[in-house]
């Protein structure tokens, strides 16, 4: 399956660190609809954010 252009190879800590947040929303979810996640949502996007400027990094130094 081609990965998304849009979303960067992750590695194994990175792909830990999202199941975890994920498994937290869940969690929070579970209280109730009203609770607010918009804290693990940005850690979520933070990492992503990472790895794709490491991606972009690593880009350049390949060309």
């Amino acid at each position: 399956m081609p990965q998304d252009p849009n979303y960067p190879k992750l590695t194994a800590g990175e792909h830990a660190r999202i199941a975890w947040n994920v498994a937290r929303m869940c969690k929070r979810s579970i209280a109730g609809d009203t609770v607010h996640q918009g804290d693990l949502e940005k850690k979520v996007d933070r990492i992503i954010d990472r790895a794709r400027k490491r991606a972009d990094q690593n880009d350049g130094k390949r060309k």
